[in-house]
């Protein structure tokens, strides 16, 4: 039993280049994915939760938690631009390590994209839901958040919810807009993405001049120290940085859409790394102005002297949260709604307006990340064939643009924000990690092979971005923890009982005919 079987690159460009998605996207539509997938509900929605676990140190956490996106971003970018394919880490993986570990990089990325594209959805939702009350329209309580359960692991929700249905709704819309083209859907996203910008630029404007006159909002500056990465309690800078992190990990959809990108070997590192460069600027600042014009602290428990758990429902329901002038770490809106305090209410409601018309494109982003990662799954044998078939007329994954929509619109509906951001990081930095190690590797087994993109000072960045995703993974609340662990588990039976006899290398096919009905691998 061969674990390690590997598709030589040279296999899979040239079955990529023979069953390949239409090629349509340029460097500008790229840095816009990129944004796009970048700035959504970790900087409006998360905030609020990274102040509750850090308190002004948050602005520490986006430094952590950017310092290791950039050190993975300079990975991904030698690695797509030498294997301008479609499936991201996953497709680097098997080059490099392996049937096996191209398996689990995959599972891990089909948990970011899913529970991560939930997460933006509930994030919209509470936009949505306080715009909408901005202006007197009120919707009931049980069909806006999930309801608060304890299903093992699976923990959250709020008392007195039933179903988050704008989240659901959301979803659907996005996915159909998926199923209708990738070209469309990049055209959309763009205009999006300048709304985006220009609401938190509109934040920045508003806040960051009140920094200078409030210096004491940043004391203390860490309540909460830098946390302790072992006891599962996902607390401090460092666990503030764990669940920021998600406000960061959408450039790999731009690795991801490499194989509809035209010139790829240039395009793709100028997407990945403008996107995250614009992205790091614009959280700091914002960061800063959350801090400076209203403050960041955590709120304490008086019943027991102790800090609230983010985004717990006691924190929702205490008496510091239901007053008229709330905390920020109380709001599902953030930013909209410290404009709404510090400022003209309208400014408020411009910012929240931006994120509902927004947030979708993020939605719609994660969506795209993980549809193609499906594909290529199945176009490898790994998963059924039939997950495989392109739309007729619109020439796009269909079925799995589908199935992908059921899941994140199932995962909105119940759980909340902060515990979908949570869970899906746990896989990115799983496989944020693979890819670091996997350019060590190919720079020693393959050194001959041209790279239009060569990562700087490899050696010391790709173990920086390893150690980084490991402090981040081991500083994310247990919870996080065991459901990567059950979920690897889920794949590992999966992989040994119908992709390890299925896929395309053990069948002794590692080059897709081009005339080949997809439907009909596997």
């Amino acid at each position: 039993m061969s674990l390690a079987r590997i598709k030589p690159l040279d296999a899979i460009i040239a079955t990529a280049e023979k069953k390949s998605l239409h090629r349509s996207l340029g460097a500008f539509q790229l840095t816009m994915l990129g944004i796009g997938a970048v700035i959504g509900t970790g900087i409006f929605v998360l905030t609020a939760t990274a102040a509750q676990k850090a308190g002004p140190g948050m602005m520490l956490s986006f430094v952590v938690a950017g310092l290791v996106c950039a050190f993975a971003a300079l990975c991904y970018s030698e690695l797509a631009s030498m294997v301008p394919v479609a499936g991201s880490a996953y497709t680097y993986s098997y080059a490099v390590m392996g049937e096996l570990m191209a398996w689990l990089v995959g599972w891990a990325l089909i948990l970011e994209y899913a529970l991560g594209a939930s997460a933006v959805a509930v994030g919209w939702s509470g936009h949505m839901v306080g715009f909408l009350e901005g202006w007197g329209l009120h919707l009931p309580h049980a069909l806006t958040v999930g309801p608060k359960i304890e299903w093992g692991i699976l923990k959250g929700g709020e008392i007195g919810g039933l179903i988050n249905l704008p989240a659901v709704l959301i979803t659907a819309l996005m996915t159909w807009l998926l199923v209708i083209g990738t070209k469309e859907s990049a055209t959309v996203n763009a205009v999006l993405v300048a709304i985006k910008v220009a609401a938190l630029s509109l934040f920045v404007a508003i806040t960051l001049p009140m920094v200078f006159g409030h210096t004491a909002n940043f004391h203390p500056f860490t309540p909460r120290g830098w946390g302790n990465p072992l006891d599962g309690s996902g607390t401090g800078v460092l666990g503030a940085a764990a669940s920021i992190f998600f406000a960061y990990v959408g450039f790999d959809a731009v690795s991801t859409a490499a194989e509809e990108t035209k010139n790829p070997q240039r395009n793709v590192p100028i997407g990945l790394i403008a996107s995250l460069t614009i992205c790091t600027i614009f959280y700091l600042l914002v960061a800063s102005g959350v801090i400076g014009s209203f403050g960041a602290q955590p709120l304490v428990d008086p019943a027991t002297g102790k800090f609230f758990a983010g985004g717990a429902p006691e924190l929702y329901a205490s008496a510091a949260c239901q007053s008229a002038h709330a905390p920020v770490v109380c709001s599902k809106e953030a930013l909209a709604y410290i404009a709404r305090e510090v400022s003209n209410p309208i400014f408020g409601q411009l910012i929240a307006l931006a994120a509902t018309f927004a947030l979708p494109s993020v939605v719609l982003l994660m969506m795209f990340g993980q549809t193609r990662i499906f594909f290529v799954m199945a176009r490898d044998g790994l998963l059924p064939g039939a997950l495989a078939a392109v739309h007729p007329r619109f020439k796009t994954p269909w079925v799995v643009t589908t199935i992908t929509g059921t899941v994140v619109a199932v995962c909105a509906a119940f759980l909340p924000v902060g515990t979908l951001a949570d869970y899906s990081n746990s896989g990115t930095l799983f496989a944020f990690a693979v890819v670091s190690l996997g350019v060590m590797i190919l720079r020693l087994t393959d050194k001959s092979r041209h790279r239009p993109f060569r990562t700087p000072l490899l050696w010391l960045v790709a173990p920086l971005s390893i150690i980084g995703c490991v402090v981040l993974f081991v500083s994310l609340d247990r919870a996080s923890q065991l459901v990567f662990l059950a979920w690897t588990g889920i794949g590992l039976l999966f992989y040994f009982l119908y992709g390890y006899h299925h896929s395309n290398v053990a069948r002794g096919i590692v080059e897709v005919d081009g005339n080949a009905d997809m439907t009909a691998i596997g």
